[in-house]
């Protein structure tokens, strides 16, 4: 029986938001190309922005709830 990759499953979340080392490693097995926040600032978060607050829009029952997987990304990304 084949499972899904790690990005997918709760062994490849961290529990801060986003993605662990494995979750992220599990995602470059297929093909994507992810790399680790850059809370300090940056490029790479500056770009992260815009598109979490438009997914903030879209999903109004993640907006309001703290504990959300998009929530807990943002604050990881000093947004």
């Amino acid at each position: 029986m084949a499972k899904t990759p790690a990005w997918q499953r709760k062994a490849g979340q961290n529990p801060n938001g986003g993605l662990n080392a494995k979750g992220r490693a599990a995602a470059k097995a297929q093909g994507m190309n992810l790399k680790p926040p850059q809370p300090e600032g940056g490029k790479r978060c500056v770009s992260f922005w815009p598109p979490s607050a438009g997914q903030l829009k879209m999903w109004q029952k993640a907006a309001k709830d703290p504990k959300s997987r998009l929530r807990k990304a943002r604050k990881a990304w000093n947004c």
